[in-house]
């Protein structure tokens, strides 16, 4: 058994770890440990079995140790993956001494290293493996390399989905996941490039839910994963999360990214470096 460890109430820890796990063949054998708002969608786990964090753990670093250590127990798990965060989310990893035989794996991509070491902390348990899914900054690479006996660069690929329901006609798409004033201002700048092509150009959010506030001519769908509508849009309207980077990389030429803050990612550095690329 594997257990993937995936903090954060968003969807895109959950997405990556699909993605990770399919791409070493691994679902097989895996488990989801997650606090995401998304861990009951069953297009975003795949059917793999979930222990969810409660809210009531929000916050509490012993007790998300507890509980990973009574889950470790219980799954009788052989490995242990950690995402994103090397000491965890809030610092429940730091110093963290697995029970013999169980093998610590760490799957890193960018972090704030000016901010992460002194929120959460920097001492990080010693992972066997760490997988590198994008460049980091130089901070956060020498501190992996020094509590990992091997650093190795991994491409992701997402497992297949079902083809969605094709949007007819010249449209802009807009592609997030949450908070609505985020998903706002991503419709807004969407419906600012539909009216520079001089043509009738309509907006289409695809997203988990629909804000109330979206304006009646923006289309709104329920489509997860959003990548099989990517081919047929004119452009691409995402923040610049891990995933959507990611996935919209064989579409650049028509991607338009917009970041936003985050406590630990840092989406402003990975958008400077596609600009950069571009």
């Amino acid at each position: 058994m594997l257990l993937y460890y995936a903090l954060g109430g968003g969807l895109g820890h959950l997405v990556r770890a699909r993605a990770f796990l399919h791409t070493l063949g691994l679902e097989a054998e895996a488990m989801l440990f997650t606090s995401s708002r998304f861990a009951d969608d069953h297009r975003v786990t795949g059917g793999l079995p979930v222990v969810r964090v409660p809210p009531s753990l929000d916050g509490d670093r012993a007790g998300l140790r507890v509980l990973l250590e009574v889950t470790l127990a219980a799954t009788r798990a052989t490995r242990v993956v950690v995402d994103a965060f090397p000491a965890g989310l809030l610092g429940e990893l730091a110093g963290w001494a697995p029970p013999p035989g169980l093998a610590l794996w760490h799957v890193a991509r960018l972090l704030r290293w000016d901010r992460y070491p002194s929120d959460a902390s920097p001492l990080l348990p010693r992972y066997d493996v760490t997988f590198v899914v994008e460049p980091l900054h130089a901070e956060h690479r020498r501190a992996l390399e020094s509590a990992s006996a091997s650093i190795r660069p991994l491409d992701l690929v997402d497992p297949p989905f079902p083809p969605p329901e094709p949007i007819e006609g010249p449209h802009v798409l807009v592609v997030h996941s949450g908070p609505d004033e985020e998903t706002l201002d991503l419709v807004a700048c969407a419906r600012e490039l539909a009216a520079a092509g001089g043509r009738d150009t309509r907006v289409v959010l695809a997203s988990p839910s629909r804000p109330e506030a979206l304006p009646e001519s923006v289309a709104w769908r329920n489509a997860f994963p959003a990548t099989g509508l990517f081919p047929a849009a004119e452009r691409i309207v995402a923040a610049a999360g891990f995933n959507a980077v990611r996935q919209t990389e064989p579409f650049r030429a028509k991607r338009f990214l917009v970041p936003y803050p985050r406590r630990f990612d840092d989406p402003f550095a990975r958008a400077a470096r596609v600009r950069c690329q571009a």
